[in-house]
């Protein structure tokens, strides 16, 4: 930055007192400390802890720290500097951000920088779920953080921020608690420790059961009666195969579509518990997008009318707020792609829905965005709101 290292000492012991002066406590923060000259590093810190400054921060601004490094160097920060708080700054560019933070903190730090979704620069900073959750179930160590609200507040961030997590993300991503692998959802129904290192429930997420090529039939049954579904082993035998063909096929099978093949099989009625009937848009680069539903909720009309950030978002909202007393449902992942080229391409939208605990997801495809993403949540609802066949009133022997 084209200063001389005095006039580096200088401008620190001013800044740190000129912020003390007006009553503010002091974080002094070196940005690529890993690189620097150590002995030069700690005289820049005493410098400022000399004038006042509460903490200090020794950030790894390029992730080049391995958790080895990471303990010595935060260890002799600790040991060496007379402060009452050292803090430990680490990015992600190695993808061991969370790793030295964990080692950091065991050296001696007292204090971590995280970010939600381990967002930031590049490949981002450490992760403030993965660093709270290892601390809590690894080390016993219990923050004052409410950790089942983290996945919530990772989706949250993930909406506003419009960068999505990874699904195969720890903690918070979309596969962290789904299973689909036949010897992995038996082991799991029988005891969720055994695939699981920790519970859904403690950051807020839920367990998932995923159908496809490499589905076992426990784990086709568990998502089955949870949709309220009973059937004979040879009409099972069928659904099961269905579902291989597909998947076989390299196509993902929903939770959607897993209904369907149950309802064909049992020969069940298509009449769904929610279907629309009308549905109105206004858009343009004047107004609010604003959109009006009319459905067939349970034998019954509701109507909702909502506004939205498009088209899309106005039309989804007003589904959710026509049903939304009777059926509480929430989406938690949008995404949509073209499948394919041109103006009028055919668009495939994917959605996962949660009620309560219970998550399904679904697909829609048409040339029209906005009548496949309708397609695609209502289709994620009837499943959440689907009530099968298991009222008793069937004759057939239940598996």
């Amino acid at each position: 930055m084209k200063k001389t290292r005095e006039q580096v000492l200088q401008i620190t012991k001013d800044m740190v007192k000129y912020a003390k002066d007006r009553g503010l406590i002091v974080e002094l923060s070196a940005e690529d400390a890993t690189r620097a000259d150590r002995d030069y590093l700690k005289k820049v810190f005493h410098t400022g802890i000399e004038v006042g400054a509460d903490r200090v921060v020794a950030c790894d601004t390029v992730g080049v720290l391995t958790p080895e490094r990471s303990y010595e160097f935060y260890g002799d920060l600790r040991n060496s500097l007379k402060v009452p708080v050292v803090s430990v700054h680490c990015h992600n560019d190695f993808g061991m951000a969370v790793a030295n933070t964990i080692e950091a903190l065991r050296a001696g730090a007292n204090q971590f920088h995280a970010t939600i979704n381990g967002l930031g620069e590049r490949a981002g900073n450490a992760s403030l779920e993965e660093i709270v959750v290892t601390l809590n179930n690894l080390y016993k160590l219990k923050l004052d953080v409410k950790l089942e609200q983290l996945y919530g507040i990772s989706q949250l961030v993930s909406r506003l921020t419009g960068i999505y997590v990874q699904p195969n993300k720890a903690i918070v991503g979309e596969n962290a608690f789904t299973h689909e692998s036949g010897i992995h959802t038996q082991g799991m129904l029988a005891h969720p420790s055994m695939y699981e290192a920790i519970e859904p429930e403690l950051v807020g997420g839920a367990r998932r059961l995923a159908s496809g090529k490499h589905s076992g039939s426990a784990g086709i049954k568990a998502t089955l009666a949870t949709m309220g579904i009973t059937f004979t082993e040879d009409q099972f035998k069928e659904i099961f195969q269905r579902i291989k063909t597909i998947g076989d096929k390299g196509k993902a099978v929903t939770d959607a579509d897993l209904l369907a093949i149950a309802e064909s099989v049992l020969g069940l009625s298509k009449e769904k518990p929610i279907l629309l009937k009308e549905i109105t848009v206004v858009a343009g680069n004047t107004v609010t997008s604003t959109a009006s539903v009319r459905l067939k909720l349970n034998g019954r009309e509701v109507s909702g009318a909502a506004i939205g950030v498009g088209p899309v978002d106005a039309a989804i909202n007003a589904v959710k707020k026509a049903i939304q007393e009777v059926e509480p449902i929430n989406l938690e992942l949008y995404s949509v792609k073209a499948i394919t080229g041109g103006t009028d391409a055919m668009v495939e939208v994917m959605v996962r829905m949660r009620k309560g605990n219970r998550t399904a997801t679904a697909m829609g495809v048409r040339e029209d965005i906005v009548m496949a993403s309708l397609d695609a949540v209502i289709s994620g609802m009837n499943v959440l709101t689907a009530y099968g066949n298991g009222n008793g009133s069937s004759a057939q022997k239940k598996v």
